[in-house]
Order: structure tokens, then C-alpha cells, then sequence
């Protein structure tokens, strides 16, 4: 090849190098602002529906996917930690930790239904198709309230062994949950409503965030300890680990494009992906928001929803209370939008 070929092919290269590193990865697109005041939690996201639920310590606000707007408010809610959705029987449950209730409300109105009382401090909620239940994750009372879906009928209470954090259910008839203060997954038959196995995910500590791989049956369990956790359950062991960033309390798994998420409160998203071989790969570090640590994953558009707002400067700590939180700056809540 002559001279001017060599520079056209080096040029060529070049150009597709630049290409390739310019195709955009994970990050903040938007920023959807509403405002209010109040702390967070958790959020979810109806799909069909195209609405974001978003807990706001005494109410969910209620945003249209479409618009980017709120569209409604379900008040009376104190405490508020998690909602579920049961799309099918057009309603949906929102754990209720002030008043240790789950709330029942019309997915289409917003219009309140119900209430079940429910063991103390009820935080992660999870709807499970099979069983048709709504199972309430109680942090004080170290258990788990059931009810039925479609009635509102209890179905019982499971006592845990220690506190729950969040569940996930794999469709099949098991949920499972992260128990904070033995560093476990607990298996839980929801038919039966019995705890059938306890995993130890040790070097893991203090787990919150949780997903499922349900077609491999993996579970990620982000720990306080700045690691997620992959533990495989058919062989019941923890089968990697990925560094991750400080104060996580949510975790989300996308089966349409393999990654697996913490939202960590340092203000950074960790994305990663699992090979074949059970090895995580392609691992990345997404710069967020300080305060953002729980999300929500829309399994039309793939994208992540992570609550946060700014933050005031922290207060002196008191015998009473050695670690105050910092105020949040008024109106600056807003919820952010990663995708590519």
C-alpha cells in the first residue's frame, strides 16, 4: 500500500475510533422537577400505563411518563416507604410505615380503597401474581404481613428473624427479601407463607437494594458495605461481588439488556452485567446526585428514575441524635432520568 493509502486507512481508523468512543453510555438525560416538600423512598414505575409513582413521606405523587407532569397526588399516606402494582386487578399498595398500614387504591382513579393493618414499620411492599397477594415488609416488627390482592383479606404474618429490607418475586410463587442485620436472602413460599431457605451472602453486610435474574436465578443484593452481592440460587452460594458506591438502598435488574444497578446515595449509579460464566463485566460508574439511592426501572424505555433533592448544610449531632440529617432545600426535589 502507498503513502497516501497507509494515511487513508490510519485516517479511516481514526475517525471510527472517535465514532465509537462518542457513542453515548449511561447517563443523566433529564431532570424532572416537582418541587414540595418532604423526604423520599421509593418509586415505581407502571409501564402500560405510563405513570411513575414516587413516595413523599406523606403522600405518592403521581407523574405522567408522557408529559414528564404530575397528574395526581394520593395523600394520607404517612410514613410512606414502597408501592406495588397489580395491574390486572387494577389497583395498587402502598406501605404505610407511620401508620403501620398498607393502603389499596384504583390504578386509574388514584382513588383510595382500603387499608390493612400490618405488623410495625412496614417498608419494602411486594404484589406476587401467583399466590395473588400483597406482602407488606415489616422493619420493626422483623416480619412480613400478607393480604389478598383482589379482597384485602389478611392472609397471615410470617415472622423473619430479623429485619427485612427490600423483596422482589420471581413470578413462580417465591419471594425474596434482604435481611439487613444477619447479612441474609430469605426464601419465602408464598403459598405457604414459610421462610423454605436462609443464604448467607457474606462478604456482604447489611444488605437494602434487591433484584432478580429470575431466568438464571441469581439475586443482587446491594450492601451497605459498598458491595452487590450475585448469589446463585441454585448452588445457594455468593458467586461474585461488585464495588459499588456508598449509601445504597436501591438495586434494579433489566432482563432486556443484562445490567444490573445500585443506586448509591453518594450521587453515583453502578452498571454492570453478569457473563456466562457468572463473572461480572462491562462494570461503569454513572455520576448522579448526592441523595440519590433508590430507583426505578421502565421496561418499555430501559431508562432509570432516582429520586433526590439538595441539601442544606447538616445540623450539630445531639446525645438524642448523634447523626442529624441535613435539610432538604425547599422545592429542589427532583427526580432524575439515566438512559442513553
Amino acid at each position: 500500500m502507498n503513502r497516501i493509502g497507509n494515511l487513508l486507512l490510519i485516517l479511516s481508523l481514526s475517525v471510527a475510533t472517535a465514532a465509537s468512543a462518542a457513542i453515548p453510555g449511561l447517563h443523566v438525560t433529564q431532570r424532572i422537577p416537582l418541587g414540595g416538600t418532604g423526604g423520599w423512598d421509593y418509586l415505581t414505575v407502571d409501564g402500560g400505563a405510563r405513570h411513575l409513582y414516587v413516595s413523599r413521606g406523606t403522600h405518592v405523587a403521581v407523574v405522567d411518563l408522557k408529559t414528564d407532569k404530575p397528574v395526581g397526588d394520593i395523600v394520607d399516606t404517612p410514613g410512606v416507604h414502597g408501592i406495588a402494582l397489580a395491574p390486572e386487578l387494577g389497583r395498587g399498595f402502598i406501605s404505610c410505615g407511620g401508620a403501620a398500614t398498607a393502603l389499596i387504591f384504583d390504578l386509574k382513579t388514584l382513588k383510595v380503597l382500603g387499608q390493612v393493618k400490618t405488623g410495625a414499620g412496614p417498608d419494602a411492599i411486594v404484589y406476587d401474581p401467583a399466590s395473588g397477594r400483597v406482602f407488606t415488609f415489616n422493619g420493626r416488627g422483623e416480619d412480613t404481613t400478607a393480604f389478598n390482592a383482589a379482597t384485602g383479606e389478611l392472609a397471615g404474618t410470617l415472622p423473619l428473624g430479623g429485619r427485612p429490607e427490600f423483596a422482589a418475586a420471581d413470578g413462580k410463587g417465591n419471594i425474596y427479601v434482604n435481611i439487613e442485620n444477619t447479612g441474609e436472602v430469605a426464601e419465602i413460599d408464598t403459598a405457604k407463607l414459610a421462610v423454605v431457605r436462609r443464604f448467607s451472602i457474606k462478604p456482604g453486610e447489611e444488605p437494602s437494594g434487591l433484584a432478580l435474574d429470575v431466568k438464571r436465578g441469581l439475586v443482587f443484593s446491594g450492601c451497605r458495605n459498598k458491595l452487590m452481592t450475585v448469589l446463585d440460587l441454585h448452588t445457594g452460594r455468593v458467586v461474585a461481588t461488585v464495588p459499588i458506591g456508598a449509601g445504597v438502598d436501591g438495586a434494579g435488574y433489566d432482563p432486556a439488556t443484562g445490567e444490573a444497578f445500585s443506586s448509591n446515595g453518594d450521587g453515583t449509579l453502578t452498571v454492570f452485567r453478569i457473563s456466562g460464566s457468572l463473572k461480572p463485566e462491562s462494570v461503569q460508574t454513572v455520576p448522579t446526585q448526592r441523595g440519590a439511592r433508590t430507583m426505578a426501572i421502565d421496561p418499555q424505555t430501559h431508562d432509570i428514575y432516582l429520586p433526590t433533592a439538595q441539601f442544606g448544610p447538616a445540623p450539630a449531632p445531639t446525645a438524642e441524635d448523634p447523626r442529624p440529617r441535613p435539610a432538604i432545600v425547599k422545592d429542589s426535589f427532583v427526580v432524575l432520568v439515566v438512559g442513553r
